[in-house]
């Protein structure tokens, strides 16, 4: 009889623009999640909308008006399991107009990862954008 899995959420969160959903959606490209014709499309929809840079933050962001302004809107989820772990990748929303669907997205995590650039990471630890996310989730007892 094997050991069960654990189910762990990982939350990914950070400022709006600062590459949530490219790097996530890259990561599960690069992972063997999606189609690389899949990619191909996406990548040629992108160009045709002046958004080139965007093809793998469509992997995430699938609502029209999402791809249209090019900001995640809706919490969006990923799934997958490895040996030890079912997954589910959460990529949620920066933009302060949508924190409410980055709590609903967060409100389950395990694990959580922010979009701290290298640069602000040497520069200040925590950026003030980044604070107010952090902050909100401390609020809630959602990190501890």
């Amino acid at each position: 009889m094997g050991k069960e899995k654990t189910h762990i959420n990982i939350v990914v969160i950070g400022h709006v623009d600062s590459g949530k959903s490219t790097t996530t959606g890259h990561l599960i490209y690069k992972l063997g999640g999606i189609d690389k014709r899949v990619i191909e499309r996406f990548e040629k929809e992108a160009a045709e909308m002046n958004k080139r840079s965007f093809k793998y933050a469509w992997v995430l962001d699938k609502l029209k008006a999402e791809r249209e302004r090019g900001i995640t809107i809706d919490i969006a989820l990923w799934k997958f399991e490895t040996t030890k772990y079912y997954c589910t990748v959460i990529d949620a929303p920066g933009h302060r107009d949508f924190i409410k669907n980055m709590i609903t997205g967060t409100s389950r995590l395990t694990v959580l990862f922010s979009s701290l650039t290298p640069p602000l990471v040497v520069l200040r630890l925590v950026s003030p954008r980044m604070a107010r996310h952090v902050s909100t989730l401390s609020l809630l007892s959602l990190l501890e």
